[in-house]
């Protein structure tokens, strides 16, 4: 298995500042003094002294104020939206480097304390001068920090998800005119199973898959690859990974380097994982403690732009082939009907008495059933005779059964008229 490790350790990015900022004021003012440049500053030591003592002291309260607040939203958000979607803003690199310039201009403007007056009267000229070009910098990581944590609002949380899984149905699927490639294990029964690899260590999620070195694999060995575990399922101990069937054995190692696990799912290769977020903000926001049906609303604005993505793509790609034309590797991949169910069940069962949320709901699969091919309207349609169900079983009142049943895209705003 190749355990993903794309950027070293996020501590690692303050750490870097801390050590250059050190460095900096050791060796800096000592290397201009030695240079003897003749370059002079014009500020007077009483004057650097202030200037310095002000910015050490300012960007020490400045870290404290600005981080707690940080990360006290950050916490705040991970309860009202969902732990897994808040942690890609905790680990953003802009929070990292922000602490890390603010760390090395305090220290660095702490150390320049030292260097007023020594020997020359005032303060060295370019080291005084990187004292205030921190500071500028520290401005800037500032704005940009609070920048970053808007996204936290709610409309642009949703966004932000939804964004990765349009780019991720963009790059996994190809267009609806493309021949299925759907898996035909039968085919498989005659060939047994010459090998069959599991798991072993630690449960990590299966975040990619690396299907042509799979290809690859199996056409050097005239063999098929059956990959048994799917995008996004968490591997542990003993987990069946695949299974190769007719042809050579083929090296353990390099069956496993094709597998690419994590400490948690990636929206690489995984749409459902966009899905899985975005219905997670919605149903968090019907709970009793947050009662928001209006969040929910608009997380399934973004839930139907993503299904109306995905009708349009052929999903039926989990059977691939090699150059020879031949069947080298089939891999589950999952079909419009499980889309279909993580987008509409959760919600349909948490949001069954918001009358705002059963009107989206009843616009949303109207709305794709017109905008899509035929052949994703029966899957449609079973999903709007269960919303019917669960309006019927929800309302006792006649007259809230039917404002329930009315198509809003807004929810409670202009409904459709027959």
């Amino acid at each position: 298995m190749r355990r993903r490790r794309l950027k070293p350790p996020l501590w690692t990015i303050p750490a870097w500042y801390v050590a250059v900022a050190v460095l900096a004021a050791l060796y800096l003012p000592r290397l201009e003094l030695w240079l003897d440049l003749g370059v002079g500053s014009r500020i007077g030591s009483a004057a650097a002294l202030a200037i310095y003592s002000s910015i050490a002291s300012g960007m020490l309260a400045l870290t404290g104020i600005v981080f707690s607040l940080a990360f006290v939203m950050v916490q705040f958000s991970a309860t009202a939206y969902s732990p897994r979607l808040v942690l890609w803003i905790a680990r953003d690199p802009v929070l990292w480097h922000s602490v890390g310039v603010f760390c090395a201009t305090f220290l660095y403007a702490l150390a320049a304390i030292a260097w007023v007056d020594r020997g020359t009267g005032t303060m060295p000229y370019f080291s005084g001068w990187f004292v205030i070009l921190s500071m500028l910098a520290s401005v800037g990581m500032f704005i940009a920090l609070i920048e970053k944590l808007s996204l936290l609002q709610v409309h642009r949380m949703l966004a932000f998800t939804a964004d990765h899984g349009r780019r991720v149905i963009e790059q996994t699927y190809p267009p609806l005119e493309t021949p299925a490639a759907t898996p035909d294990r039968t085919m498989l029964k005659g060939l047994g199973a010459a090998q069959t690899m599991h798991y072993k260590g630690s449960p990590r999620s299966l975040q990619a898959l690396d299907t042509r070195a799979l290809v690859d694999l199996a056409a050097a060995a005239g063999a098929v690859i059956e990959v048994k575990a799917s995008v996004g399922d968490t591997l542990v101990e003993g987990t069946e990974m695949l299974r190769v069937h007719g042809g050579q054995p083929i090296d353990d190692a390099a069956l496993r380097e094709t597998f690419m696990v994590g400490s948690e799912r990636t929206f690489e290769q995984d749409p459902k994982y966009t899905i899985r977020l975005v219905v997670d903000i919605a149903i968090k926001a019907l709970s009793p403690a947050v009662n928001d049906p209006t969040t929910a609303v608009q997380a399934l604005d973004q839930l139907e732009d993503l299904l109306r993505r995905l009708g349009r793509r052929r999903l039926e790609i989990g059977a691939v082939r090699g150059g020879d034309g031949a069947l080298r590797v089939l891999a589950p991949h999952p079909a419009w009907d499980d889309f279909l169910s993580l987008a509409f069940d959760e919600i349909r069962y948490y949001g069954a008495d918001s009358v705002q949320v059963m009107r989206r709901m009843k616009a949303l699969a109207a709305d794709l059933i017109v905008a899509l091919p035929v052949e994703r309207q029966a899957s449609l349609r079973r999903h709007q005779q269960r919303l019917d169900a669960t309006i019927a079983k929800s309302f006792a009142d006649a007259v809230e059964k039917l404002e329930a049943s009315v198509e809003d895209r807004q929810g409670l705003g202009v409904p459709r008229s027959d």
